[in-house]
C-alpha cells in the first residue's frame, strides 16, 4: 500500500513539473532567425575598368537575429531583439570588428491595445514605414544596388562611406542609437510611430539628437505611407544641423502585379544641399515559382550639388525554390548628368573609393542566391 502511495506521489510530481515547464514555455520564447545572400556581380565601369566580384548582402543584408518575448499577462509582453550583420565572404562583422549587435539592439514593452515602446539602437521610420511597408521595389527585387546613390558625394553625409550612400536612409544601412521608439497597434489598417534619439550632450537636449515619425494606412490592395527623420551630427553646425529626410509612397495590388510609387526628399541643413527622388515600379508574380520586377527612379540635386541628376533603371527575375530560398538575376543601369565637370554615375552599394564610374554611365549585372531561416 505504501509503495503504491509513493508511486502516485512520483507520478503527481512528474505531471506537475511537466505542466510547469509547458506553462513557462508558453509564457516566454527566444527565437533565432536570419538571412544570407551571396552572388557574383559584374560592373562595366569602375573608375574606367570593368570588374567581376563576389558580393554579399545585396538582395538582403546578411543578418543573425535573436528575438525574445515574455508574456506578462493582461495583453502585456516584454520584448527584445539583438541583430548582427556580417560579410558572407569572410565572416567578419559589419561595419567593423567588435560591433556585433550594431544592426539593432533594443528592449521594451508591448501591449495588444496600446502599442510597443522600445529602447536602444533602432531603425527610423524611413525604413520601417516606407521600406518595410512595400513602397519601394528595392526591398522586393532590386536589393541594395537599387537604393539611392549617384553623383551626389557633395551631399556630405557624415560617417558615410561615399558621402551619399543610402542618402534617404531607406536601405536601413544606418540606425538611430540611444533611441526611444513608440509604434502603435494596427488601428483598422492605420498605424503610426515616433522615435527620439538622445544626443547626450550636457546642457543641450537637442544637440546631436535624432527624431523620426511615420504613419501608414492599408486597406485591401491599397496602401499609403509617409515618414520623416532628422539626424544631427557633431560635424554639422556643431551638432545643431544634420541630414533631414522625408518621403511618402503608395502601392496597389492589381491581380498578380504590385505597383509602387515613391517620393523622398533629402537635405543637408548645414550646406543646403538637397536631393529629390521620384520612383515608380512593379513586381509581377508570373506563375508558380517565377516573379519579375522593374522600376525606374529619377534623382535630382539642387544647385549646391551642381544640379546633378541621375536616371536609374533596375530589372530582376526571381525563381523561388521555397518560401525561404530564391535565386535571382538583376541588371541596373544609371545615367548621370549635371553641371559638374566631374559628374560621374555611381550605383548604390559599390563602396570602394574608386567604385564610381569614370564617366556619366554605369551598368551592373548580378546573379545570386538568398535564403532565410
Amino acid at each position: 500500500m505504501r509503495k503504491e502511495v509513493h508511486v502516485h506521489i512520483r507520478l503527481a510530481c512528474c505531471a506537475l513539473i511537466a505542466l510547469t515547464a509547458a506553462h513557462a514555455q508558453a509564457q516566454s520564447s527566444v527565437t533565432l532567425q536570419g538571412m544570407i545572400d551571396g552572388g557574383i556581380t559584374y560592373v562595366n565601369n569602375q573608375h574606367g575598368k570593368s570588374v567581376t566580384l563576389f558580393d554579399s548582402g545585396i538582395y538582403a543584408p546578411n543578418l543573425l537575429t535573436f528575438k525574445g518575448t515574455e508574456d506578462l499577462g493582461g495583453g502585456n509582453k516584454a520584448v527584445f531583439a539583438l541583430t548582427s550583420q556580417f560579410d558572407l565572404g569572410n565572416g567578419s562583422t559589419i561595419p567593423g570588428a567588435g560591433q556585433i549587435f550594431n544592426r539593432t539592439a533594443y528592449v521594451g514593452l508591448s501591449n495588444d491595445n496600446y502599442g510597443t515602446l522600445t529602447f536602444g539602437n533602432q531603425y527610423d521610420f524611413m525604413f520601417e514605414t516606407l521600406t518595410l511597408g512595400l513602397f519601394d521595389g528595392a526591398l522586393l527585387f532590386g536589393g541594395l544596388y537599387d537604393f539611392r546613390q549617384g553623383p551626389f558625394s557633395a551631399l556630405g553625409v557624415p560617417n558615410n562611406p561615399t558621402g551619399a550612400f543610402d542618402f534617404d536612409r531607406m536601405a536601413g544601412a544606418t540606425r538611430v542609437s540611444n533611441a526611444v521608439k513608440y509604434r502603435s497597434p494596427d488601428l483598422s489598417g492605420f498605424s503610426f510611430g515616433a522615435l527620439y534619439g538622445f544626443g547626450g550632450v550636457p546642457g543641450s537636449f537637442s544637440e546631436n539628437s535624432s527624431m523620426s515619425f511615420g504613419a501608414s494606412y492599408q486597406n485591401g490592395p491599397f496602401g499609403i505611407g509617409a515618414a520623416y527623420v532628422e539626424v544631427k551630427y557633431p560635424e554639422l553646425g556643431e551638432g545643431h544641423d544634420g541630414i533631414r529626410n522625408f518621403g511618402f509612397g503608395t502601392h496597389y495590388q492589381l491581380g498578380s502585379v504590385l505597383g509602387m510609387l515613391l517620393y523622398t526628399n533629402t537635405k543637408n541643413t548645414a550646406s543646403g544641399a538637397k536631393i529629390d527622388v521620384y520612383k515608380a515600379g512593379g513586381l509581377w508574380t508570373i506563375s508558380g515559382p517565377w516573379s519579375a520586377g522593374l522600376d525606374y527612379q529619377f534623382m535630382k540635386g539642387n544647385e549646391v550639388l551642381s544640379n546633378n541628376k541621375a536616371h536609374q533603371v533596375t530589372s530582376a527575375v526571381q525563381y523561388h525554390f521555397s518560401k525561404a530560398t530564391l535565386a535571382y538575376v538583376e541588371a541596373i543601369y544609371q545615367r548621370a548628368s549635371g553641371d559638374g565637370a566631374t559628374t560621374r554615375a555611381w550605383i548604390n552599394g559599390l563602396l570602394q573609393p574608386d567604385a564610381a564610374a569614370s564617366n556619366r554611365s554605369q551598368t551592373l549585372a548580378r546573379i545570386g542566391l538568398q535564403t532565410k531561416f
